[in-house]
């Protein structure tokens, strides 16, 4: 009795051990097939494949006699303070754009007002504190003092690591292409041509001082940033001044540069603004264009030429779809150049004018914004602090 007492819990032992393991092994099974549902649900979400950025550009900054005036202080000029109500939507967007109008001459170079503009180096110190990143500099004011206020210019535009495009202090740096490379991995190739600079002949040989329209030249440039770079914009100085419609050979401009590839148009010198639009090219592709934005800061007294803006783009690459760029939503912030009387310059949005500051405020408003989108009607308003 003793040996088969012995016997059956011996075998009761077994059996229990058996019956342990197995439900251990069960448990195990069950707990890995879990972590591979679980695995398997993550590997089925959609992995994020689009990348985008936003693009904002201002149009003419033309520093007349009376705004340097107002922005002197004791120790040189200071910008900064005409600005500030617009940096939040100079700083906020990934790139952003402006068109120095002027030279910024500075230091050995008098600082000289229309007809012959050269303007303190502070106002590329007051961009780049508002959040800018590029400038184009090719305009007709580019030759106004000569090859030696380009020199001064670009040097500071180098100490502040500001990019410039369309005139340069040598052949090196014109065969540079400009390519702003964002965190979010799209890269922007920038490129700007002038229709001319008011007479001033161009030094023999130094072709790289001044990008001036030339379709060939174009036809090569853009090849190579359509190439290099995701996106390609291309701010060009052309048009009438003071025309509130763009002209046939904007037109037809902005139709070839579409043809070329490019994606965005950014026009200047009418220092009045025209309307957006949507210009398709030979590919079937689209093409963004402002055929001009306008004064963003001048001492120019007509009411339409104290009206610029702040365009916004976003930029979509698609890292699935073979890379494709698109550029959609549109927006726009129209803003006012206001002044006391050639004092206390400011540029503010115009959503936040009161009749203070331009009787019938709204009024103006809502003619602008019909205006500006006569051609765009998705448009958007930007029309928040």
């Amino acid at each position: 009795m003793k040996r088969t007492s012995l016997l059956l819990g011996v075998v009761c032992i077994f059996l229990v051990t058996a019956c342990t393991n197995q439900d251990d092994t069960l448990e195990y099974d069950k707990e890995m097939k879990r972590h591979s549902l679980i695995s398997s649900a993550y590997e089925e979400k959609d992995v994020p494949t689009k990348k985008q950025i936003t693009l904002a550009a201002v149009g003419d900054m033309l520093i007349h006699d009376r705004v340097y005036r107002d922005a002197q202080t004791e120790d040189g000029y200071d910008f900064k303070p005409m600005l500030k109500e617009v940096k939040p939507y100079l700083d906020h967007p990934t790139v952003t754009f402006a068109n120095q109008e002027t030279m910024i001459g500075g230091d050995g170079l008098p600082v000289a007002s229309y007809p012959s503009f050269n303007s303190p180096v502070e106002v590329g110190d007051a961009l780049k504190h508002m959040g800018v990143d590029v400038v184009s500099i090719a305009n007709n004011h580019t030759l106004d003092h000569g090859e030696v206020a380009i020199q001064h210019a670009t040097r500071h535009w180098n100490e502040i690591d500001m990019m410039y495009v369309g005139a340069h202090k040598d052949k090196k740096d014109r065969n540079e292409l400009r390519i702003y490379n964002t965190e979010e991995g799209i890269s922007v190739a920038f490129l700007a041509y002038t229709y001319g600079t008011n007479g001033i002949p161009v030094p023999d040989g130094k072709d790289y001082l001044v990008n001036l329209i030339n379709r060939k030249q174009m036809k090569q440039d853009i090849a190579e940033a359509t190439e290099r770079a995701d996106v390609v914009v291309l701010s060009l100085h052309f048009g009438k001044e003071y025309k509130r419609m763009p002209s046939k050979e904007q037109k037809s401009l902005a139709q070839f540069a579409a043809d070329q590839g490019v994606d965005v148009i950014l026009g200047h010198h009418p220092h009045v603004l025209q309307p957006v639009d949507w210009v398709e090219g030979a590919e079937g592709n689209k093409t963004f264009v402002a055929y001009s934005l306008g004064n963003f800061l001048s001492g120019q007294y007509d009411h339409y030429r104290r009206i610029g803006g702040v365009l916004q783009l976003t930029i979509v690459k698609d890292e699935q779809d073979q890379g494709v760029v698109e550029v959609t939503s549109p927006k726009f912030l129209p803003t006012y150049v206001k002044d006391d009387q050639e004092n206390d310059y400011r540029v503010l949005p115009m959503f936040s004018l009161s009749n203070d500051i331009l009787p019938d405020a709204k009024e103006h408003y809502e003619k602008i914004k019909n205006h500006i989108a006569q051609w765009t009607p998705e448009l958007e308003f930007i029309e928040e602090k």
